[in-house]
């Protein structure tokens, strides 16, 4: 009798390796679960984040854009302003963080005063409230309460 020393595995040898790190699968029963990932859903997920970030940093950009806006309207406000006081009568020498106002007299010509809107007597009519106005630190102009009648465009 002839003995068959030969030992035939039943796992199919394309499944089996001796370098086992190298095939896509767990290679015994304590080895991690390795599951092929779902290529589509990896990418629908991170073009649903891409676009959550996006859309937040561009609001933000939107919102720095609009501030930025109102800032230099500000800025060109007291410039028109300031050039309407420079080219007023002023008799009097400003002081940095006063409040003043600016009229019309009646040959269209302008002039600063101290003396408030509410405060004038009878020469109140010779004159046309234009707008009250603080004088800041670079000698510009801030409008406090402007006249609606009045358009400062130049």
């Amino acid at each position: 009798m002839q003995e068959n020393n030969d030992f035939l595995n039943p796992i199919d040898p394309d499944k089996i390796t001796d370098i086992p790190n190298i095939i896509e699968y767990a290679h015994n029963l304590g080895s991690a679960v390795v599951k092929p990932e779902d290529q589509g859903k990896i990418k629908g997920l991170s073009l649903s984040a891409m676009k959550e970030q996006t859309d937040m940093q561009l609001d933000q950009i939107h919102d720095q854009i609009k501030l930025l806006a109102i800032q230099a309207k500000k800025i060109n406000d007291r410039k028109i302003i300031s050039n309407f006081i420079y080219a007023a009568e002023i008799r009097f020498t400003p002081i940095i963080n006063h409040t003043y106002h600016l009229y019309q007299k009646e040959n269209q010509s302008f002039i600063l005063s101290l003396v408030d809107p509410n405060q004038w007597g009878k020469s109140k009519n010779q004159l046309v409230f234009i707008a009250s106005v603080k004088l800041l630190s670079d000698h510009t102009w801030e409008i406090l309460k402007k006249s609606d009648a009045f358009d400062f465009k130049t």
